[in-house]
């Protein structure tokens, strides 16, 4: 596996010779790349946004997440499972519950939707069990809107947040990438279509072929990776372009393999829309759980400590 380091030159223009290089070695191995798992190859392409100037009607989901967790030294948790409370999403109802029964924590962050678990183990085995029935409503914005450009001096300052480069997302290392394969084209809304266009015909969709560490470089070079991967590289290619993006995690309706799914999403026009470079998810049948710079502010569970994870059950369905 190939690392960031490779790149270490600060010169743009090393990293980019280098992603050439990699690039012609990508074509050569074209034999090698067809083979694409099972996963890859049921992929659905769904029209990624759709126009209008009225709501959605609401609609409910029925979701789940069940992790259990092996302990072999004293371990503290932090978990980020539940479906947040925002303008658009209304969770009717929900519960939270531990096997065995065990103390735990919640709390949420200032100007932040997320919800945290907090937890300290010592060692054997549990089960953390959330439930939920939540209702989301989507506005659907006209084209015309989306079209305007909003220049950088006018953005809320809390979208500005969400431009500069991040742990895995590094922008800046990408910037002459971008320009060459996405400035040309006129306005945002048309870059980052691109940009989710790009990523899912030249990244492929592995499972297990990434680790925590990955970054949107790393994932540039060796062309593959699962979704948080291709959200990382979305998200840095858009603020490669001076376009606002932050990283989403979420609860997909008929997502395959089943499992909390991260897509980016950028700021358009006023507004944030969402994408899903892997194609895998229909971007009108998500539940938000939470949004940050990139997964290591929004990561589903964070621990210190010795543990693995040895049974994980995601459901996410549309309620009757």
């Amino acid at each position: 596996m190939l690392n960031c380091p490779v790149l270490q030159p600060v010169s743009v223009k090393s990293i980019h010779l280098k992603i050439l290089e990699i690039q012609i070695q990508t074509i050569e191995n074209t034999a090698k790349t067809a083979k694409l798992s099972a996963v890859n190859t049921k992929r659905i392409e769904i029209e990624r946004i759709a126009f209008s100037n009225h709501y959605l009607q609401a609609m409910k989901f029925k979701i789940l997440s069940e992790l259990t967790y092996e302990v072999y030294a004293p371990t503290t948790y932090i978990f980020n499972i539940q479906a947040s409370n925002s303008n658009n999403q209304t969770i009717l109802e929900e519960s939270l519950s531990f096997s065995p029964e065990l103390n735990f924590q919640e709390f949420t962050l200032p100007c932040s939707d997320s919800r945290y678990i907090k937890l300290q183990i010592n060692y054997g085995t549990f089960t953390i069990s959330y439930k939920a029935l939540v209702e989301v409503n989507e506005l659907l914005v006209k084209e015309s809107t989306l079209l305007q450009e909003i220049p950088l001096f006018e953005m809320d300052n809390e979208v500005m947040t969400y431009i500069s480069p991040s742990r895995h997302c590094e922008s800046d290392k990408l910037i002459e990438f971008a320009a060459k394969e996405f400035g040309h084209l006129q306005d945002s809304l048309t870059k980052v279509k691109a940009i989710d266009n790009w990523i899912f015909n030249n990244v492929n969709y592995l499972t297990r072929s990434t680790n925590s560490s990955e970054s949107a470089c790393d994932t540039l070079i060796s062309r593959q990776g699962v979704c948080k991967d291709f959200a990382h590289l979305g998200i840095a290619l858009c603020r490669a372009l001076d376009i606002p993006a932050r990283y989403f995690t979420g609860y997909a309706v008929n997502l395959l393999p089943p499992d909390i799914h991260a897509c980016f999403e950028a700021y358009i026009g006023g507004q944030w829309l969402i994408f899903d470079p892997t194609h895998l998810s229909d971007i009108n049948k998500l539940v938000k759980i939470a949004h940050g710079k990139d997964a290591s502010e929004a990561c589903v569970v964070t621990f210190y400590g010795s543990t693995c994870c040895t049974i994980m059950k995601i459901e996410c369905d549309i309620a009757e």
